[in-house]
């Protein structure tokens, strides 16, 4: 091939490789900035909207990082975890109220999450501290077990919580009741009155209970249900006498009434008995803590008397 055979050729690849380059420059320029122009219109639409809309646009850290890494560890936590596991988990949530965000795989989930989580920061507390091989693995074993068990504490804390509540609010609630079946109402339209008129988790079951007859369900199953949901024994026989009473025929009104005072005498003689005990938990504070403080502050001078007098310290 001639010198001038090779120059051609080369002239023609020159040729071509600088129209490939244009028309990829134009191209890529072109589409850099309609890129940019639609990044800036973007960015220019969402500082101008308002701060409701920039909410529903931007997703939150839980939706971005904490709800994906749970989805992937729910297949893991429910190996792990036994087959009955899921309808014991249901009755915690049931007794706790259904916490906002709080279902069976989200608790399964966060099971293992805790898991591994309390493993890997006691495993490097451990390493940090310099702890020997046994104390390391007990430590490390506890914080996992605690670390497995804290979606349950939380809930049972919840569950004891809301407990206490309406355990204190059954008295009130079910006077109101009383007042609004003697009055004329219906049993029915008295729940209402009383989910309408009072506050706090009995309220919001008795206004699942209307909602559940609202649907079907029968007064008797959804009252069953009202029960099986607490852990409150004054609210299980109230559900009990008012099942009994629906059956048989008896008088709403005057089960209530032998409800509601059987409630209130009930919680005096608890009060009574907390009272009661008041004596005996006193007891434990009083003998380590307060008696030694008292012995000292009495007894020190007379003992630093005593003790210089037999060192011969004291003058004559």
């Amino acid at each position: 091939m001639t010198p001038s055979s090779i120059l051609m050729i080369a002239g023609l690849v020159g040729i071509f490789l600088a129209i490939m380059l244009s028309l990829t420059a134009v191209g890529v320029f072109d589409n850099e900035a309609r890129g940019v122009s639609k990044s800036l219109a973007v960015l220019e639409a969402f500082s101008a909207a308002p701060p409701e809309m920039r909410k529903e646009l931007e997703p939150s850290f839980n939706d971005r990082v904490v709800a994906p890494l749970l989805d992937r560890t729910l297949a893991l936590g429910k190996k792990l975890t036994p087959s009955d596991h899921g309808e014991r988990i249901r009755t915690k949530l049931e007794v706790a109220g259904n916490p906002p965000g709080w279902s069976i795989d989200r608790v399964i989930s966060l099971k293992f999450v805790g898991f591994a989580v309390a493993l890997i920061i006691s495993m490097i507390v451990a390493l940090l501290f310099g702890f020997g091989f046994a104390p390391m693995l007990a430590f490390c074993v506890i914080a996992a077990v605690l670390g497995y068990l804290a979606p349950n504490l939380y809930l049972y804390q919840k569950g004891y919580d809301r407990t206490q509540k309406i355990q204190k609010g059954m008295p009130d609630a079910l006077d109101l009741l009383t007042i609004s079946v003697e009055s004329g109402l219906g049993f029915d339209a008295a729940i209402s009155q009383v989910a309408r008129n009072t506050e706090g988790p009995l309220s919001d079951e008795f206004a699942r209970v209307l909602q559940e007859m609202q649907i079907g369900l029968g007064r008797g199953a959804a009252l069953r249900a009202l029960g099986d949901r607490t852990h409150v024994p004054e609210l299980k026989g109230f559900v009990s006498a008012m099942v009994q009473a629906d059956a048989l025929g008896i008088p709403v009104a005057q089960v209530l009434r032998v409800q509601s005072r059987e409630i209130r005498t009930k919680r005096r003689q608890r009060a009574e008995e907390q009272a009661q005990k008041v004596a005996v938990k006193i007891l434990i504070p009083l003998i380590f803590c307060i008696l030694p403080c008292l012995f000292i502050a009495v007894l020190g001078p007379a003992a630093i008397g005593i003790y210089e007098a037999f060192s011969g310290t004291l003058g004559p």
